[in-house]
């Protein structure tokens, strides 16, 4: 083990300032949605964050063992309990003095709708002071493409190859529900109004939710060259509208060409028109009232 002087100046050899907060080489797919809106994160938020992910593409993607992609203290926790998690080092850090700090939980829509819901309530009812990032790609797809409760209706994945036919869980709202102070969403394809909404966030204490649209060329069933294409297009269409809430006023951000503005992430039979090309597996498309 390097002593501590010689730790630090390795850590700041390793992660100069401005420099990218997860390095290439890691274990992503092509055209993996998932990891732009990471990169695109630790840009906006500089390398004063520790980033806790449970079971997820992400916890992944970033190695493991002694590889890893990780440029910032990362800490890789249990499926269902990334917020309760990242509440913990939040504690630790307050208990020991240790101020500036951003804790971010970043989790997938599995992680965070589903087996994780449990978690996130609790840290949103407790008000800890965390950034809670929930990556939607609308289905879990490390571990091959099932349907997760933020799957749309009407998607194909593995597990309703004829279609969901349950709606997609608001999770937006439901963190409004909560009274967190500081709710949004985002799209990888408006990296400017990300970032922002990150940094707004990141200044404020407590609780707070950013949602960002990370589309997955396998679960989606497009090109992986069109990633952000996808997500502009969600955005465009309607299907994924932009905006924020600081207290339980709501600020639109962005309006698709169709005008959608309501608060969430709209989880009926609104859909992106035309289908993608793609010789995907499942033959998944973003036909009809797939959503995806």
């Amino acid at each position: 083990m390097l002593p501590r002087a010689d730790a630090r100046a390795r850590l700041a050899e390793l992660m100069p300032p401005g420099a990218d907060g997860f390095s290439p080489g890691h274990r992503a797919c092509p055209g993996c949605g998932a990891t732009i809106a990471l990169r695109q994160a630790l840009l906006a938020l500089g390398h004063r964050v520790i980033v806790v992910v449970p079971a997820s593409c992400v916890a992944s993607i970033g190695g493991w063992d002694d590889v890893t992609a990780w440029r910032v203290p990362f800490y890789h926790t249990l499926f269902p309990c990334a917020a309760a998690a990242a509440a913990g080092v939040a504690a630790g850090l307050a208990a020991r003095g240790k101020g500036g700090v951003t804790v971010i939980s970043w989790a997938g829509d599995a992680g965070s709708g589903d087996i994780g819901l449990q978690a996130l309530s609790g840290a949103a009812q407790r008000d800890d002071d965390v950034l809670y990032v929930c990556y939607d790609n609308e289905a879990c797809m490390n571990t091959g493409g099932q349907a997760s409760g933020l799957t749309r209706m009407g998607a194909r994945t593995s597990t309703t190859p004829a279609g969901k036919s349950t709606a997609k869980k608001d999770l937006p709202r439901i963190m409004l529900a909560h009274g967190v102070r500081y709710v949004a969403t985002a799209s990888i394809a408006y990296p400017d109004d990300f970032a922002s909404k990150l940094r707004r966030a990141a200044s404020l204490s407590g609780f707070r939710y950013v949602q960002v649209l990370a589309p997955c060329p396998l679960a989606w069933g497009y090109e992986s060259s069109r990633t952000v294409e996808m997500a502009r297009r969600a955005v465009e269409e309607g299907v994924w509208p932009l905006w924020e809430a600081e207290e339980g006023r709501v600020r639109v951000t962005r309006r698709g060409r169709k005008g959608a503005a309501a608060p969430g992430c709209h989880g009926g039979r609104q859909a992106i028109r035309g289908r993608a090309q793609s010789g995907a597996p499942g033959g998944r498309s973003l036909r009809g009232g797939g959503g995806r």
